[in-house]
């Protein structure tokens, strides 16, 4: 399928190509839906493995953004950006080149931190546009989002405990971890304090090793994660691990996890979760908390705001969840319709504005 093609299949407005070859940039940033705001989502450094693979990552990822914002009432549409190349080979020409990309689309974008990219990269891209959040405070910036995205997806995950047992408490739940970095992190930090036992996969060791040092708990190899009997599977790394490969090992009764574009396919596997009766926080609910600290940001709310607004994905996840259950949805159908439901709703005042 073409560019073109796979951008009016997911109804994008724009995508835009970008490179740089003094300084080895290859980029894309794609901008999906300006209705509710400028599209903001963060800028991922990935190696990806072709073009193609990278523009489908961008196209997913800034829908889900959309859908994000617009889920969680705030006044953003959605965007991301992918850079590819290798994390470990990062420059200060690299981000200022970036950073210029992102001006010249005249604020149609705001970026932030993503998978592989940091504060201190955001500093960089601050000194070429003001088009960016999650810089340190001395461009302006509040610093890094995760641990407000960790608290959003902690709330999350007890709102589906809640509605399957019955109680949101995590003393002596059992929850496993896919991806200890940032969010990773911080989710197991809470859900230590708030009692539960953890489990970890992670293919850097460096972070099992920081995780369990913290928060005591087991390290699990990546391939045994998805057949672990648990309470709750908390996939916080890439994307697309819930297929059905992966469905086929759950013993899990609860998927809730900070990571994107969870499902491989939306719906194929979204049904195939139903029939199993297994219980999914849609990824761009759970984790918009990363979102709400961006968005305090930008209005100068502070952080102790943001940090109460990623609380409330407690409720947003129970009423989507007992929708689902009411209507015979799967949990992603009918996140998603709230979501069209605003846009549109939105998008029809404008039409009629005198």
């Amino acid at each position: 399928m073409s560019a073109f093609a796979q951008m009016a299949d997911m109804g994008h407005e724009q995508v835009v190509f970008v490179r740089n070859d003094d300084v080895g940039l290859r980029a894309i940033i794609a901008i999906h839906d300006t209705t509710l705001g400028p599209g903001l989502g963060g800028t991922r450094l990935y190696p990806y493995a072709s073009d193609d693979e990278a523009l489908t990552d961008v196209l997913r990822l800034s829908r889900g953004m959309t859908y994000k914002a617009a889920v969680a009432g705030l006044d953003l549409g959605g965007g991301k950006a992918v850079i590819l190349g290798d994390p470990g080979v990062k420059s200060e020409g690299l981000f200022r080149a970036f950073g210029r990309a992102i001006e010249s689309l005249g604020g149609r974008y705001i970026t932030a931190e993503d998978m592989n990219t940091t504060v201190d990269d955001m500093n960089i891209i601050a000194r070429e546009t003001s088009y960016v959040t999650g810089a340190g405070g001395a461009y302006g910036g509040a610093g890094d989002p995760s641990p407000i995205t960790a608290w959003g997806v902690f709330h999350g995950l007890r709102a589906c405990l809640e509605v399957r047992h019955g109680t949101p408490d995590l003393r002596g739940r059992k929850v496993a971890i896919q991806g200890i970095g940032n969010v990773g992190y911080n989710l197991a930090g809470y859900l230590h304090e708030a009692g539960a036992e953890l489990f970890y996969a992670d293919i850097n060791t460096t972070n099992l090793d920081r995780a369990t040092r913290a928060f005591g708990g087991h390290v699990v190899d990546d391939e045994a994660f998805w057949a672990l009997d648990v309470d709750v599977l908390a996939p916080c790394a890439i994307g697309g691990v819930v297929n059905p490969d992966t469905l086929a090992m759950m013993k899990a009764p609860i998927i809730a996890g900070g990571a994107n574009n969870v499902l491989l396919d939306e719906s194929r596997d979204g049904r195939a979760l139903q029939e199993l009766g297994i219980l999914y926080a849609p990824d761009y609910v759970i984790n918009a908390g990363g979102l709400m600290h961006v968005h305090a940001e930008l209005r100068s709310f502070p952080t102790e705001q943001a940090m109460d607004d990623a609380a409330g994905i407690f409720d947003t996840v129970k009423r989507i969840l007992n929708i689902a259950r009411d209507e015979r949805l799967t949990t992603i159908a009918a996140s998603n319709a709230l979501a069209e439901r605003r846009i549109e709703t939105v998008a029809r005042v404008r039409r009629y504005r005198v």
